[in-house]
């Protein structure tokens, strides 16, 4: 895995870009750019990272992303294997930190927007009824030109900035640390984690991936991720195993092999450290949720 890397699609003269991805997977480079971005799944699944925060994403999952902020829709390891025949989906916009060379935006009537580009630097997940919303508006956005467009993405904005079904991604003290130096070595850690948490995952590999010793690596990883390399292993496993008890019937201890934990007893204790409930509650409300919706 290459990453983060520097990358501009705003063509010189363009107030902003809207693409169609369709792909077998989306960008396997974990990157951050100069230009926000709002982007939706239509089709796919995976794990998504954005700066020090980590989730499982589908079908429907919207983010803006601020200027600079690090991110990655990682598909499942299923999407990298062609006999699947599985394929991904989605709709990105970008437009530039100065769009519109901020003149609009000190004035009073797009005050709201101002304050929510402001606040997209820690990343926006959009959800609810303004999920629909957008979504259907983005897709309408994909056909039209000129003047059009621009009010269309003005109104894409104003819709997000109303919204109350928008939460900040990021934790509040994240700041993106990573110089163009290091680009490659948090991408390859990601790339290593994600290809191998199921099993043995070494500090020691990490570290030697990254061309640092083991105490150098664990200083590098927890300036730039806020949470330890332990802490951020486990994260990926839990993540993984939420999946699961979503998606599978597999049993609690066939969860927690799978996750990459050889002990029940550690798997129960740290899902419940950081969801709060055991993964057999965990399973038992999503499906009383599932079957009230």
């Amino acid at each position: 895995m290459k990453g983060p890397f520097q990358k501009s699609r705003i063509p010189e003269g363009k107030a902003f870009v809207i693409n169609e991805l369709k792909a077998p997977y989306f960008d396997v480079n974990w990157h951050f750019h100069s230009e926000y971005q709002l982007f939706v799944v239509l089709k796919g699944r995976g794990t998504r990272f954005i700066g020090d925060h980590m989730q499982t994403f589908k079908e429907g999952d919207m983010v803006l992303t601020g200027p600079d902020l690090p991110h990655l829709w990682k598909n499942d390891k299923a999407y990298h294997n062609p006999d699947n025949n599985l394929s991904v989906q989605g709709i990105v916009i970008y437009f530039p930190d100065n769009f519109l060379n901020n003149s609009v935006f000190s004035l009073v009537e797009f005050e709201s927007i101002a304050l929510m580009l402001k606040k997209s630097v820690r990343g926006i997940e959009i959800s609810g009824q303004t999920n629909q919303l957008v979504k259907a508006m983005m897709i309408e956005l994909l056909d039209l030109k000129g003047g059009c467009s621009l009010i269309q993405l003005l109104k894409i904005l104003q819709t997000v900035a109303d919204s109350t079904d928008c939460k900040l991604i990021t934790g509040a003290a994240y700041i993106n640390t990573n110089k163009e130096s290091e680009r490659d070595r948090m991408g390859q850690v990601y790339e290593y984690v994600m290809q191998n948490f199921q099993g043995k995952v070494s500090l020691e590999e990490a570290a030697q991936l990254s061309n640092l010793s083991v105490s150098a690596f664990s200083r590098f990883f927890k300036s730039r991720v806020n949470k330890s390399f332990s802490d951020f292993l486990t994260d990926v496993r839990i993540s993984h195993a939420c999946k699961l008890l979503h998606e599978t019937d597999l049993n609690i201890s066939e969860v927690s092999y799978d996750c990459g934990f050889f002990t029940l007893s550690n798997f129960n204790k740290l899902f419940k450290e950081r969801m709060n409930m055991t993964p057999v509650q965990y399973r038992k409300e999503f499906l009383n949720t599932f079957a009230g919706g």
